[in-house]
């Protein structure tokens, strides 16, 4: 259980691995994730199921090397285990057909949106993707996606692929052709998902937005990743991750979000200097 069945740099920084764990491919839906550890004394890494193999009996992984946990996790290769897998955990992504649907991933968040996509797909719906990223370099899954949407549109910051913007900018474009939209989904960073929700909103378009507060256990004890939704407290983990993205408090999410930041910085700096001094010493 746990051991590494593969690996691949998909984007700098950016890593899927396949993962075998049986148990996990019999029970996991589309939404849910896992929270992981490399070794004893490690943080817990929250992750999308991003895919689940039940014939070779794999999960695939998709996470970004940016703090000193998931720089370790990096470090894995093929046949290293992982001391824990938990899952899977959250609630299941409420799938049926809605008609039209567009889904927008900004950054790493793509890759949340690839299983929920293809759910999606799966139930009879027409799917519209857009996914965004600083610059063409770490655009992810685009033939992924491209596979089982109709049409897909990516957007960068610099302009180096597709259109020069933000994905919000490529929605507005589809209704401005006259597209009919029946349903979003959006997943990336909290002020991405905040602008969609709020375009959406205008339009009285149901949008739904996958949130990644800060989370510890996973199982709703600790607390760490409780938001607001609806004037109501809420906990990321058993509640969601997906939540009414026009009844989320952004404002409040992405100040708990940088509750930690120092430390993260902190801890990364520590991580780069062990692994220089190790370096001088080999």
């Amino acid at each position: 259980m746990n051991e590494i069945l593969t690996t691949e740099q998909i984007a700098p920084s950016t890593y899927r691995y396949r993962v075998y764990h049986p148990k996990l491919t019999q029970k996991c839906r589309a939404g849910q994730f896992v929270i992981l550890r490399v070794h004893e004394g490690g943080e817990r890494v929250p992750l999308t199921i991003v895919d689940a193999d039940p014939v070779s009996g794999s999960v695939t992984l998709i996470f970004q090397a940016v703090g000193h946990s998931t720089r370790e996790l990096a470090e894995l290769q093929v046949g290293d285990r992982l001391l824990d897998l938990a899952g899977p955990l959250g609630q299941p992504t409420h799938i049926e057909r809605y008609g039209t649907v567009c889904v927008l991933g900004g950054g790493y968040g793509t890759a949340p949106v690839l299983p929920i996509a293809q759910a999606l797909c799966q139930a009879g719906n027409e799917m519209i993707g857009i996914i965004g990223a600083r610059t063409r370099e770490l655009v992810i899954l685009e033939q992924e996606l491209g596979a089982i949407c109709s049409r897909l549109e990516v957007a960068t910051d610099d302009g180096s692929y597709g259109h020069q913007g933000l994905v919000t900018a490529v929605l507005q474009g589809l209704w401005e052709e006259g597209v009919k939209l029946d349903f979003v989904l959006a997943v990336g960073p909290a002020p991405m998902m905040r602008a969609v929700s709020e375009l959406t909103r205008e339009r009285g378009l149901k949008t739904m937005v996958s949130l990644n507060p800060l989370m510890i256990d996973g199982t709703g004890m600790c607390g760490g990743c409780r938001v607001e939704v609806g004037g109501e407290t809420k906990f990321a983990c058993v509640d969601g991750p997906e939540f009414d993205g026009h009844l989320v408090n952004f404002d409040l999410l992405m100040q708990r979000q940088g509750t930690y930041r120092a430390e993260e910085r902190e801890a990364g700096a520590w991580g780069l200097h062990c692994n220089l001094e190790a370096a001088s010493q080999g």
